[in-house]
């Protein structure tokens, strides 16, 4: 397993929707500085473009990396291949996010042979975004140096149920090595919800709609008032 930084806090996860004009990367890369100055200890970003121009803004930042990229053979969507993981090392990630799901991967690929080769040809430590228990560890024994609940709720096994991944973070962070940080992500809406999943056993917690979503958040209220 390759080291990795061991986050702590707060992981602010700085990402814009396709079409908004927030997906500039000098706008991501001043909303990443903005939460960086406020005491996020890291920051999650999308795509080798806005990787390379936070990395260029903030030299010293801890950057978990992934690319969302779509293929007719899987649903599988975060940095699903090998040539995305090299893509998303190259741009300056520290971390590089993946699937690491049960789910078929594009290609047939197996997620151990992913992990294998970036850990070996890359030296790149690995942050598993998974949606079970058993997807937790299976990645964990891989080679992933995190794990994170990002998927629960987002998957074909998980669809009935909603994040935060509360049922989740107990029984990972039992059953992980002790030197595998758990990392509480999708669902975080408030303080008190960020406090209660370091309460159930998160070393950190990725926060990103409530903090940098102005375009779901505009929306949500835009709606609410129209109603």
């Amino acid at each position: 397993m390759i080291q990795a930084p061991w986050p702590r806090g707060l992981i602010v996860s700085v990402q814009a929707p396709e079409g908004s004009p927030l997906r500039d990367p000098e706008v991501i890369a001043a909303m990443a500085e903005a939460s960086l100055q406020q005491g996020a200890r890291g920051v999650r970003l999308e795509s080798p473009e806005h990787i390379g121009a936070v990395r260029r803004r903030c030299p010293a930042a801890l950057i978990v990396g992934l690319w969302k990229r779509s293929h007719a053979d899987s649903s599988v969507y975060i940095t699903p291949t090998w040539e995305d993981i090299q893509a998303v090392w190259a741009a300056g990630a520290d971390v590089v996010a993946l699937d690491a799901t049960s789910r078929r991967r594009p290609g047939g690929v197996q997620l151990a042979e992913l992990v294998e080769r970036a850990t070996q040809e890359l030296g790149a430590p690995l942050m598993a975004d998974v949606a079970t228990l058993e997807e937790g560890l299976q990645a964990a024994l891989l080679g992933c140096a995190w794990v994170g609940t990002t998927l629960y709720g987002y998957t074909e096994a998980t669809a009935d149920a909603r994040p935060p991944a509360w049922d989740l973070l107990s029984p990972l962070r039992r059953d992980l090595p002790a030197q595998v940080p758990l990392i509480c992500e999708g669902g975080i809406g408030s303080v008190q919800q960020a406090r209660e999943a370091l309460d159930r056993g998160a070393d950190a917690v990725v926060v990103g709609t409530a903090i940098t979503g102005i375009d779901l958040q505009v929306a949500a209220y835009s709606r609410a008032l129209q109603d």
